[in-house]
C-alpha cells in the first residue's frame, strides 16, 4: 500500500490539523494506560521541530454529539504535555462558540493546541459537510495518526482529508507498514492466532484468514465451539451451540484453501469459574459434564510452540484461555513469551492487536518484544477481515501538498 507521509509535505509555518486517538482508559481523571499518548509523541515532536503549529484533534468516549463534561479531553492535556516535554494548550469549546477559531488564530509556530472532544459535535460522526468546513478553516495540512479510528468515516478521520493535503503520521505509517508486512506480503509460513470468547463476533476475521494464512490457531472460548462442532465434549464451557453449521463451513473452507486449523488437544479444566479454582489437565476428549475449559494444556502448548518455530510471520488476536484468572493464564503467557523470544532472535515477524490481546501481552511482560503491537481494536479487526479502512484509503487520494 502506498500513501503519503510526513516526508511528502513542508509544514514550516503551516497550521497542521493532527488527528490522533487519545481515547484512553480513565479512572476518574487519571489515565490508566498512556500507550496511545506515547504513540503520537514522535509525530508531534517532528511537526514542532519543523516549524508547524500543531492542532490536535481527538475523540474520547461516545458522547453522541453532545457536550458531556466527563468526556472532556482536558484530562489528557497534562499527560500529553508530560510525554512531549513541552506545554500543551487545551482549548475548551463546544465547537459552536468560536473559541477554537480564535485560539488557532493566536497560535504561533511551535505551539501545540489540544482541541476539545470532536464527538461533542453531532457533525463529527455524521461526517457533516458543515462540520468538515469548520475543521478545514482551522488548518492548512491534515495529518492522520489515528489508525485505531481509521475504520470510521467521520469528519476528522476522513472528511477533511478530501480537501486538504493529507498524509499519514509516523504512528499510522508504522502501523499500516506492520500490518501490510504481516498480511499483504508476508514471509511464509504465515501463522495466525485468533482467540477470544465468541466465534460469532469473528466470523469475518476467521473466514478471511483461512484464505491468507498457512496455519490458523484457534484459542479461548472460540476453540470450544470448534471442538463441539467436531463432536468433542466441552462440558459447561463457553460454547455457541447455535453456530455449529457456520463453524463446520469455516473448517471446510480452510481445507479448500490449504489452511491448517490447529485446535486444543488437551485443556486445563475446572468446575468453578474463579481464581485458583481446583483444576486438572485432561485430554480434550475427557472433559466431563460439570467442567469448564479455561486454558490450553501442555500438549497443546507444545504444538503451538512447534508451529511458531516453523513460522516466519505471526498475526495474533485474542488469548488462549481466561488469562485474567490465575492459574488459567499460563497457556497464554507461555505462548506469548515463546513468540516474543523468537521475535527478539529475529526468527519471527510478530504483529498483535486488539484490546484483550494487548492486555494479555502486557500481563505476560512481552508487549515490547513483539515486532509490532497495535493499540487499535475495531480497526485492527476490520483489517484482518480484509476491509478497506476509510481513514487509510483517503490518504491515497488526497490533494497534493
Amino acid at each position: 500500500m502506498t500513501f503519503r507521509t510526513l516526508d511528502d509535505v513542508d509544514v514550516k509555518g503551516k497550521r497542521v490539523l493532527l488527528r490522533v486517538d487519545l481515547n484512553v482508559p480513565l479512572k476518574g481523571e487519571e489515565v490508566q494506560d498512556a500507550t496511545r499518548i506515547a504513540r503520537v509523541v514522535p509525530t508531534i515532536k517532528e511537526l514542532v521541530s519543523r516549524g508547524a503549529t500543531v492542532i490536535v484533534l481527538s475523540h474520547l468516549g461516545r458522547p453522541k454529539g453532545t457536550v458531556v463534561p466527563d468526556m472532556s479531553l482536558r484530562v489528557v492535556t497534562e499527560p500529553l504535555s508530560r510525554a512531549l516535554g513541552m506545554p500543551v494548550a487545551f482549548v475548551e469549546t463546544d465547537w459552536d462558540n468560536g473559541k477554537a477559531t480564535r485560539a488557532v488564530a493566536a497560535a504561533k509556530p511551535g505551539d501545540v493546541l489540544l482541541l476539545e472532544n470532536t464527538r461533542f459535535h453531532k457533525g463529527e460522526e455524521a461526517n457533516q459537510p458543515s462540520f468538515v468546513k469548520r475543521l478545514l478553516d482551522l488548518g492548512d495540512i491534515y495529518v492522520n495518526d489515528a489508525f485505531s479510528a481509521a475504520h470510521r468515516a467521520h469528519a476528522s478521520t476522513e472528511g477533511i482529508a478530501h480537501f486538504l493535503p493529507a498524509v499519514a503520521g509516523r504512528a499510522m505509517e508504522a502501523e499500516v507498514g506492520a500490518l501490510t508486512a504481516a498480511l499483504e506480503n508476508p514471509k511464509r509460513p504465515l501463522v495466525a492466532v485468533v482467540g477470544g470468547a465468541k466465534i460469532s463476533t469473528k466470523f469475518e476475521v476467521v473466514g478471511h484468514l483461512t484464505s491468507r494464512v498457512d496455519t490458523l490457531i484457534i484459542g479461548g472460548g472460540m476453540a470450544n465451539t470448534f471442538l463441539y462442532a467436531q463432536g468433542k465434549p466441552v462440558g459447561r464451557s463457553l460454547c455457541e451451540h447455535d453456530v455449529v453449521n457456520e463453524v463446520r463451513e469455516i473448517i471446510k473452507q480452510a481445507g479448500h484453501h490449504g489452511c491448517e486449523i490447529l485446535l486444543p488437544v488437551d485443556a486445563v479444566v475446572a468446575e468453578d469459574f474463579k481464581p485458583h479454582a481446583h483444576h486438572r489437565t485432561v485430554d480434550i476428549s475427557d472433559v466431563n459434564a460439570k467442567e469448564r475449559i479455561l486454558d490450553i494444556g501442555p500438549k497443546t502448548l507444545e504444538l503451538v510452540k512447534a508451529c511458531f518455530d516453523k513460522a516466519k510471520t505471526l498475526v495474533w488476536n485474542g488469548p488462549f484461555g481466561v488469562f485474567e484468572l490465575e492459574p488459567f493464564d499460563r497457556g497464554t503467557v507461555a505462548a506469548a513469551q515463546y513468540a516474543a523470544k523468537l521475535s527478539r532472535e529475529g526468527k519471527l515477524l510478530s504483529v498483535a492487536g486488539g484490546g484483550d490481546t494487548v492486555s494479555a501481552l502486557n500481563h505476560a511482560g512481552v508487549a515490547d518484544d513483539f515486532t509490532y503491537v497495535s493499540t487499535a481494536g475495531g480497526a485492527f479487526l476490520e483489517w484482518l477481515e480484509g476491509k478497506e479502512l476509510p481513514g487509510v484509503a483517503v490518504l491515497q487520494k488526497s490533494p497534493s501538498a
